[in-house]
C-alpha cells in the first residue's frame, strides 16, 4: 500500500534555485529556507540536504523539537522560528538536551518576551538570538515599549556587553491578507508595518554602544515589497525566510499519488464499507492507498472570507453531513467520490459507470495540501 509523491528533480530544483535568486536580487542578502513541519511534504531531513546548494549559512525551522533533524543532515546554522520561553517546560527541557548534543555557535533561537531573554543571561558560553517585535499578526513578539525596556535593563545590558547574549537582529512574522482599504502611493501595509518597526530598531540601536545586529529577519513580503523596502529605507538590512514559496512554488514538479489495490464493479444497491453505503447504480468501487495516516481526508479550516466562499462552505458541509464528499484523488480527469470516509491507510472511491476502470496497480493522482501530506516514499529527489 504506497501513497507516494513523484519528484521532477530537476524541474523542482531550477524552480528552487531561481526563486533563491529572484529573493536575493531583491533583498541583497540569501534567502533564508524554511524547513518546518512536515518538510512541506517532501520531509525536512531532504529539504536540509537540498538547502545545502543554495547561497547562505542560515536555515530555519519550526520548533525545537525539529531542530536535530536539520542539524543532523545540514552543515547551515538553523534558526528555531518558535519563541524560546522557559515557562513552556516541554520545550525548555528538550532545548537543554539539544544544547548538551549540539554545537551552540550553530543554533539560533527566536525570543519575544522579557522572561524568554532573562531565562538566558546567566550561565558560560554564548547564546544567538533574534529578537521578535509583536506585529499586526498579533502572535508573538515584544511591543515597542517592550523592547525599549528591555535594552534600558542592567542585566540585559550587561550580558550582551560581554558576549552571553548575541542579538542577531530582529524578526517580523507579517500577516499574509493586506486590509482592504489600503491607501495609495506609500507601500502595502505590509511595508509601512516593518518601515515603523525599523525605524524604531535603528533609532535604539543608534543610541547604544551595544554589539547588536541591525538585520531585519521578515516573513511574507512579495518582491515588489522588498524593492519597495529598499526604495523608502536604503540600505537596509534583510533576510527574508521563504518556505512555501521555494519548496512547493512549481506544483507541476510534485506529483501525489495512491496505488489502486482492488477493483469492484458492483451491482445496484450493494452496501459497502463500515458505515454500509450503497454507491451509484452500475459503479466500481476502487480500493486505493492513501488515507488518513497520509493527510487524506484532513484540511485546515476555510477563511470564508467572502460570500462566495462562505456558500462554497456551507455547501461543502451539507455534502459531508449528508455522507457525501469529492475525495483529491482524480482518475479519467475529474476528481472522484468517496464511498465512505478514508480509513487510516486506504480510501474507498466509486467510479461512475461509463468510466474506464483502472487495473490493479495504477496509480491515481491526488490533488492534496502538502503541508498536511505523509508520503510513504518520494521518489526523485534519492
Amino acid at each position: 500500500m504506497s501513497f507516494v509523491l513523484s519528484v521532477h528533480a530537476d524541474r523542482w530544483r531550477a524552480h528552487m534555485h531561481s526563486t533563491a535568486a529572484e529573493i536575493a536580487s531583491v533583498t541583497g542578502f540569501p534567502v533564508v529556507p524554511i524547513i518546518k513541519g512536515n518538510g512541506y511534504g517532501l520531509g525536512q531531513a531532504r529539504l536540509a540536504r537540498e538547502a545545502e546548494s543554495l547561497t547562505g549559512t542560515v536555515v530555519a525551522v519550526g520548533t525545537v523539537f525539529e531542530l536535530e533533524e536539520v542539524l543532523t543532515h545540514s552543515l547551515s546554522d538553523v534558526i528555531v522560528l518558535e519563541p524560546s520561553d522557559p515557562r513552556d517546560t516541554a520545550s525548555a527541557h528538550t532545548w537543554g538536551e539539544v544544547g548538551d548534543r549540539w554545537d551552540s555557535k550553530r543554533i539560533i533561537r527566536t525570543i519575544s518576551s522579557t522572561a524568554g531573554l532573562e531565562s538566558l543571561l546567566e550561565g558560560s558560553g554564548s547564546v544567538r538570538v533574534i529578537l521578535e517585535g509583536r506585529t499586526s499578526m498579533h502572535r508573538f513578539g515584544f511591543t515597542e515599549g517592550e523592547l525599549l525596556r528591555l535594552f534600558a535593563d542592567h542585566a540585559v545590558r550587561d550580558a550582551i556587553s560581554r558576549g552571553r547574549i548575541q542579538i542577531l537582529g530582529l524578526a517580523l512574522h507579517l500577516p499574509l491578507e493586506q486590509p482592504a482599504d489600503e491607501p495609495a502611493g506609500s507601500g502595502t501595509a505590509r511595508v509601512r508595518e516593518v518601515l515603523r518597526w525599523h525605524g524604531i530598531w535603528q533609532a535604539e540601536l543608534a543610541t547604544t554602544e551595544l554589539p547588536i545586529d541591525p538585520t531585519l529577519w521578515l516573513s511574507h513580503l512579495t518582491d515588489s515589497e522588498y524593492s519597495d523596502l529598499r526604495r523608502f529605507a536604503g540600505e537596509v538590512l534583510v533576510r527574508a525566510r521563504v518556505g512555501t514559496r521555494l519548496w512547493l512554488g512549481d506544483r507541476g514538479a510534485l506529483t501525489a499519488q495512491g496505488c489502486v489495490l482492488a477493483v469492484h464493479p458492483l451491482p445496484d444497491g450493494v452496501h459497502v464499507g463500515y458505515r454500509q453505503r450503497s454507491g451509484p447504480k452500475g459503479g466500481t468501487l476502487l480500493i486505493v492507498s492513501g488515507g488518513t495516516t497520509h493527510g487524506i481526508g484532513l484540511s485546515a479550516p476555510s477563511p470564508a472570507a467572502s460570500l462566495r466562499q462562505r456558500f462554497v462552505t456551507a455547501g461543502t458541509g451539507a455534502l459531508d453531513a449528508a455522507g457525501r464528499a469529492l475525495s483529491p484523488f482524480i482518475w479519467d480527469g475529474k476528481q472522484r467520490w468517496f464511498a465512505e470516509t478514508p480509513h487510516q491507510h486506504h480510501s474507498m472511491i466509486w467510479l461512475p459507470r461509463g468510466v474506464v476502470v483502472p487495473k490493479i496497480g495504477d496509480l491515481m493522482q491526488a490533488d492534496v495540501r502538502f503541508t498536511t501530506s505523509r508520503f510513504d516514499a518520494v521518489l526523485g529527489l534519492g
